[in-house]
């Protein structure tokens, strides 16, 4: 499948033991893995569903990185895009660079800080699966002041806005440039850190992924290791939870 400028395509996740990564999603998930690609892809693992590519896992380059799960949006020129954040306000991190035959790929974060990617697609397009038990389905980026994160995206993607309110607090969800703009065809959005989140909690991207029981699949994070963060609640959109690997990466689920 192809994706537009902007909409969520790919997440990895950056792991201290791959390995482990492996045995806790794929037990939560139903996921299949590839072998790891070699020295110069990073032992970067693929993550499969029915076939069908959902994720990876990459070893931590580096122990003092984050271990954490990255969401990477989609570009047709990921050196222009980067451009775009460093204008718009933000900082390229890693200069876009090809992978292979696979795409061309950089790292960027907003002016708060929030890191995500960028990928600009070759013979890999992202997501063969979506919305689906398992698979990827919903992104977004918690921000604290959202004068200053809200005109960032919207002018370095050209996301069309839609406000709503999500358990009370403010809420903005982004379309692809030329669609109207709503619930129908929003691919992520911008939350705020605010309310019950901690003072010293940075801005960060939060990535979800389906599932047919929130409160199953809580459950089964605690089994397997991982923590509940936020326990399962309702929202107007579906059941949600907020929960951490048993390597400490973050994720929401959504069952919907």
């Amino acid at each position: 499948m192809e994706f537009a400028e902007g909409v969520p395509c790919w997440v990895d996740a950056a792991l201290p033991d791959v390995e482990g990564g492996k045995r806790f999603y794929g037990e939560l998930f139903g996921w299949s893995f590839d072998d790891a690609a070699g020295g110069e892809y990073g032992h970067y693992v693929r993550a499969s569903l029915d076939g069908r590519p959902v994720a990876a896992l990459a070893p931590k380059a580096d122990g003092r990185l984050p271990t954490a799960w990255t969401v990477y949006l989609a570009t047709p020129d990921a050196a222009t895009t980067a451009a775009r954040v460093t204008a718009a306000g933000g900082q390229v991190i890693t200069e876009p660079v090809p992978v292979g035959p696979f795409g061309t790929t950089g790292l960027v974060a907003d002016p708060e800080g929030a890191v995500f990617g960028l990928w600009q697609a070759g013979s890999h397009q992202g997501f063969g699966k979506l919305r689906e038990p398992g698979a990827y389905c919903w992104t977004e980026v918690y921000a604290r002041d959202k004068s200053v994160v809200d005109p960032f995206y919207e002018s370095v993607f050209e996301y069309g806005v839609y406000d709503v309110e999500v358990g009370g607090e403010d809420f903005r969800t982004w379309s692809p440039r030329g669609a109207a703009a709503g619930p129908d065809t929003a691919i992520g959005g911008r939350a705020v850190l605010a309310g019950s989140f901690p003072a010293e909690m940075p801005a960060h991207f939060l990535s979800y992924f389906c599932v047919a029981d929130c409160d199953a699949t809580a459950a089964a994070v605690r089994r397997l290791g991982g923590r509940v963060r936020t326990e399962p609640f309702d929202i107007q959109y579906g059941r949600v939870a907020v929960l951490a690997d048993n390597q400490g990466a973050a994720f929401g689920v959504l069952q919907d």
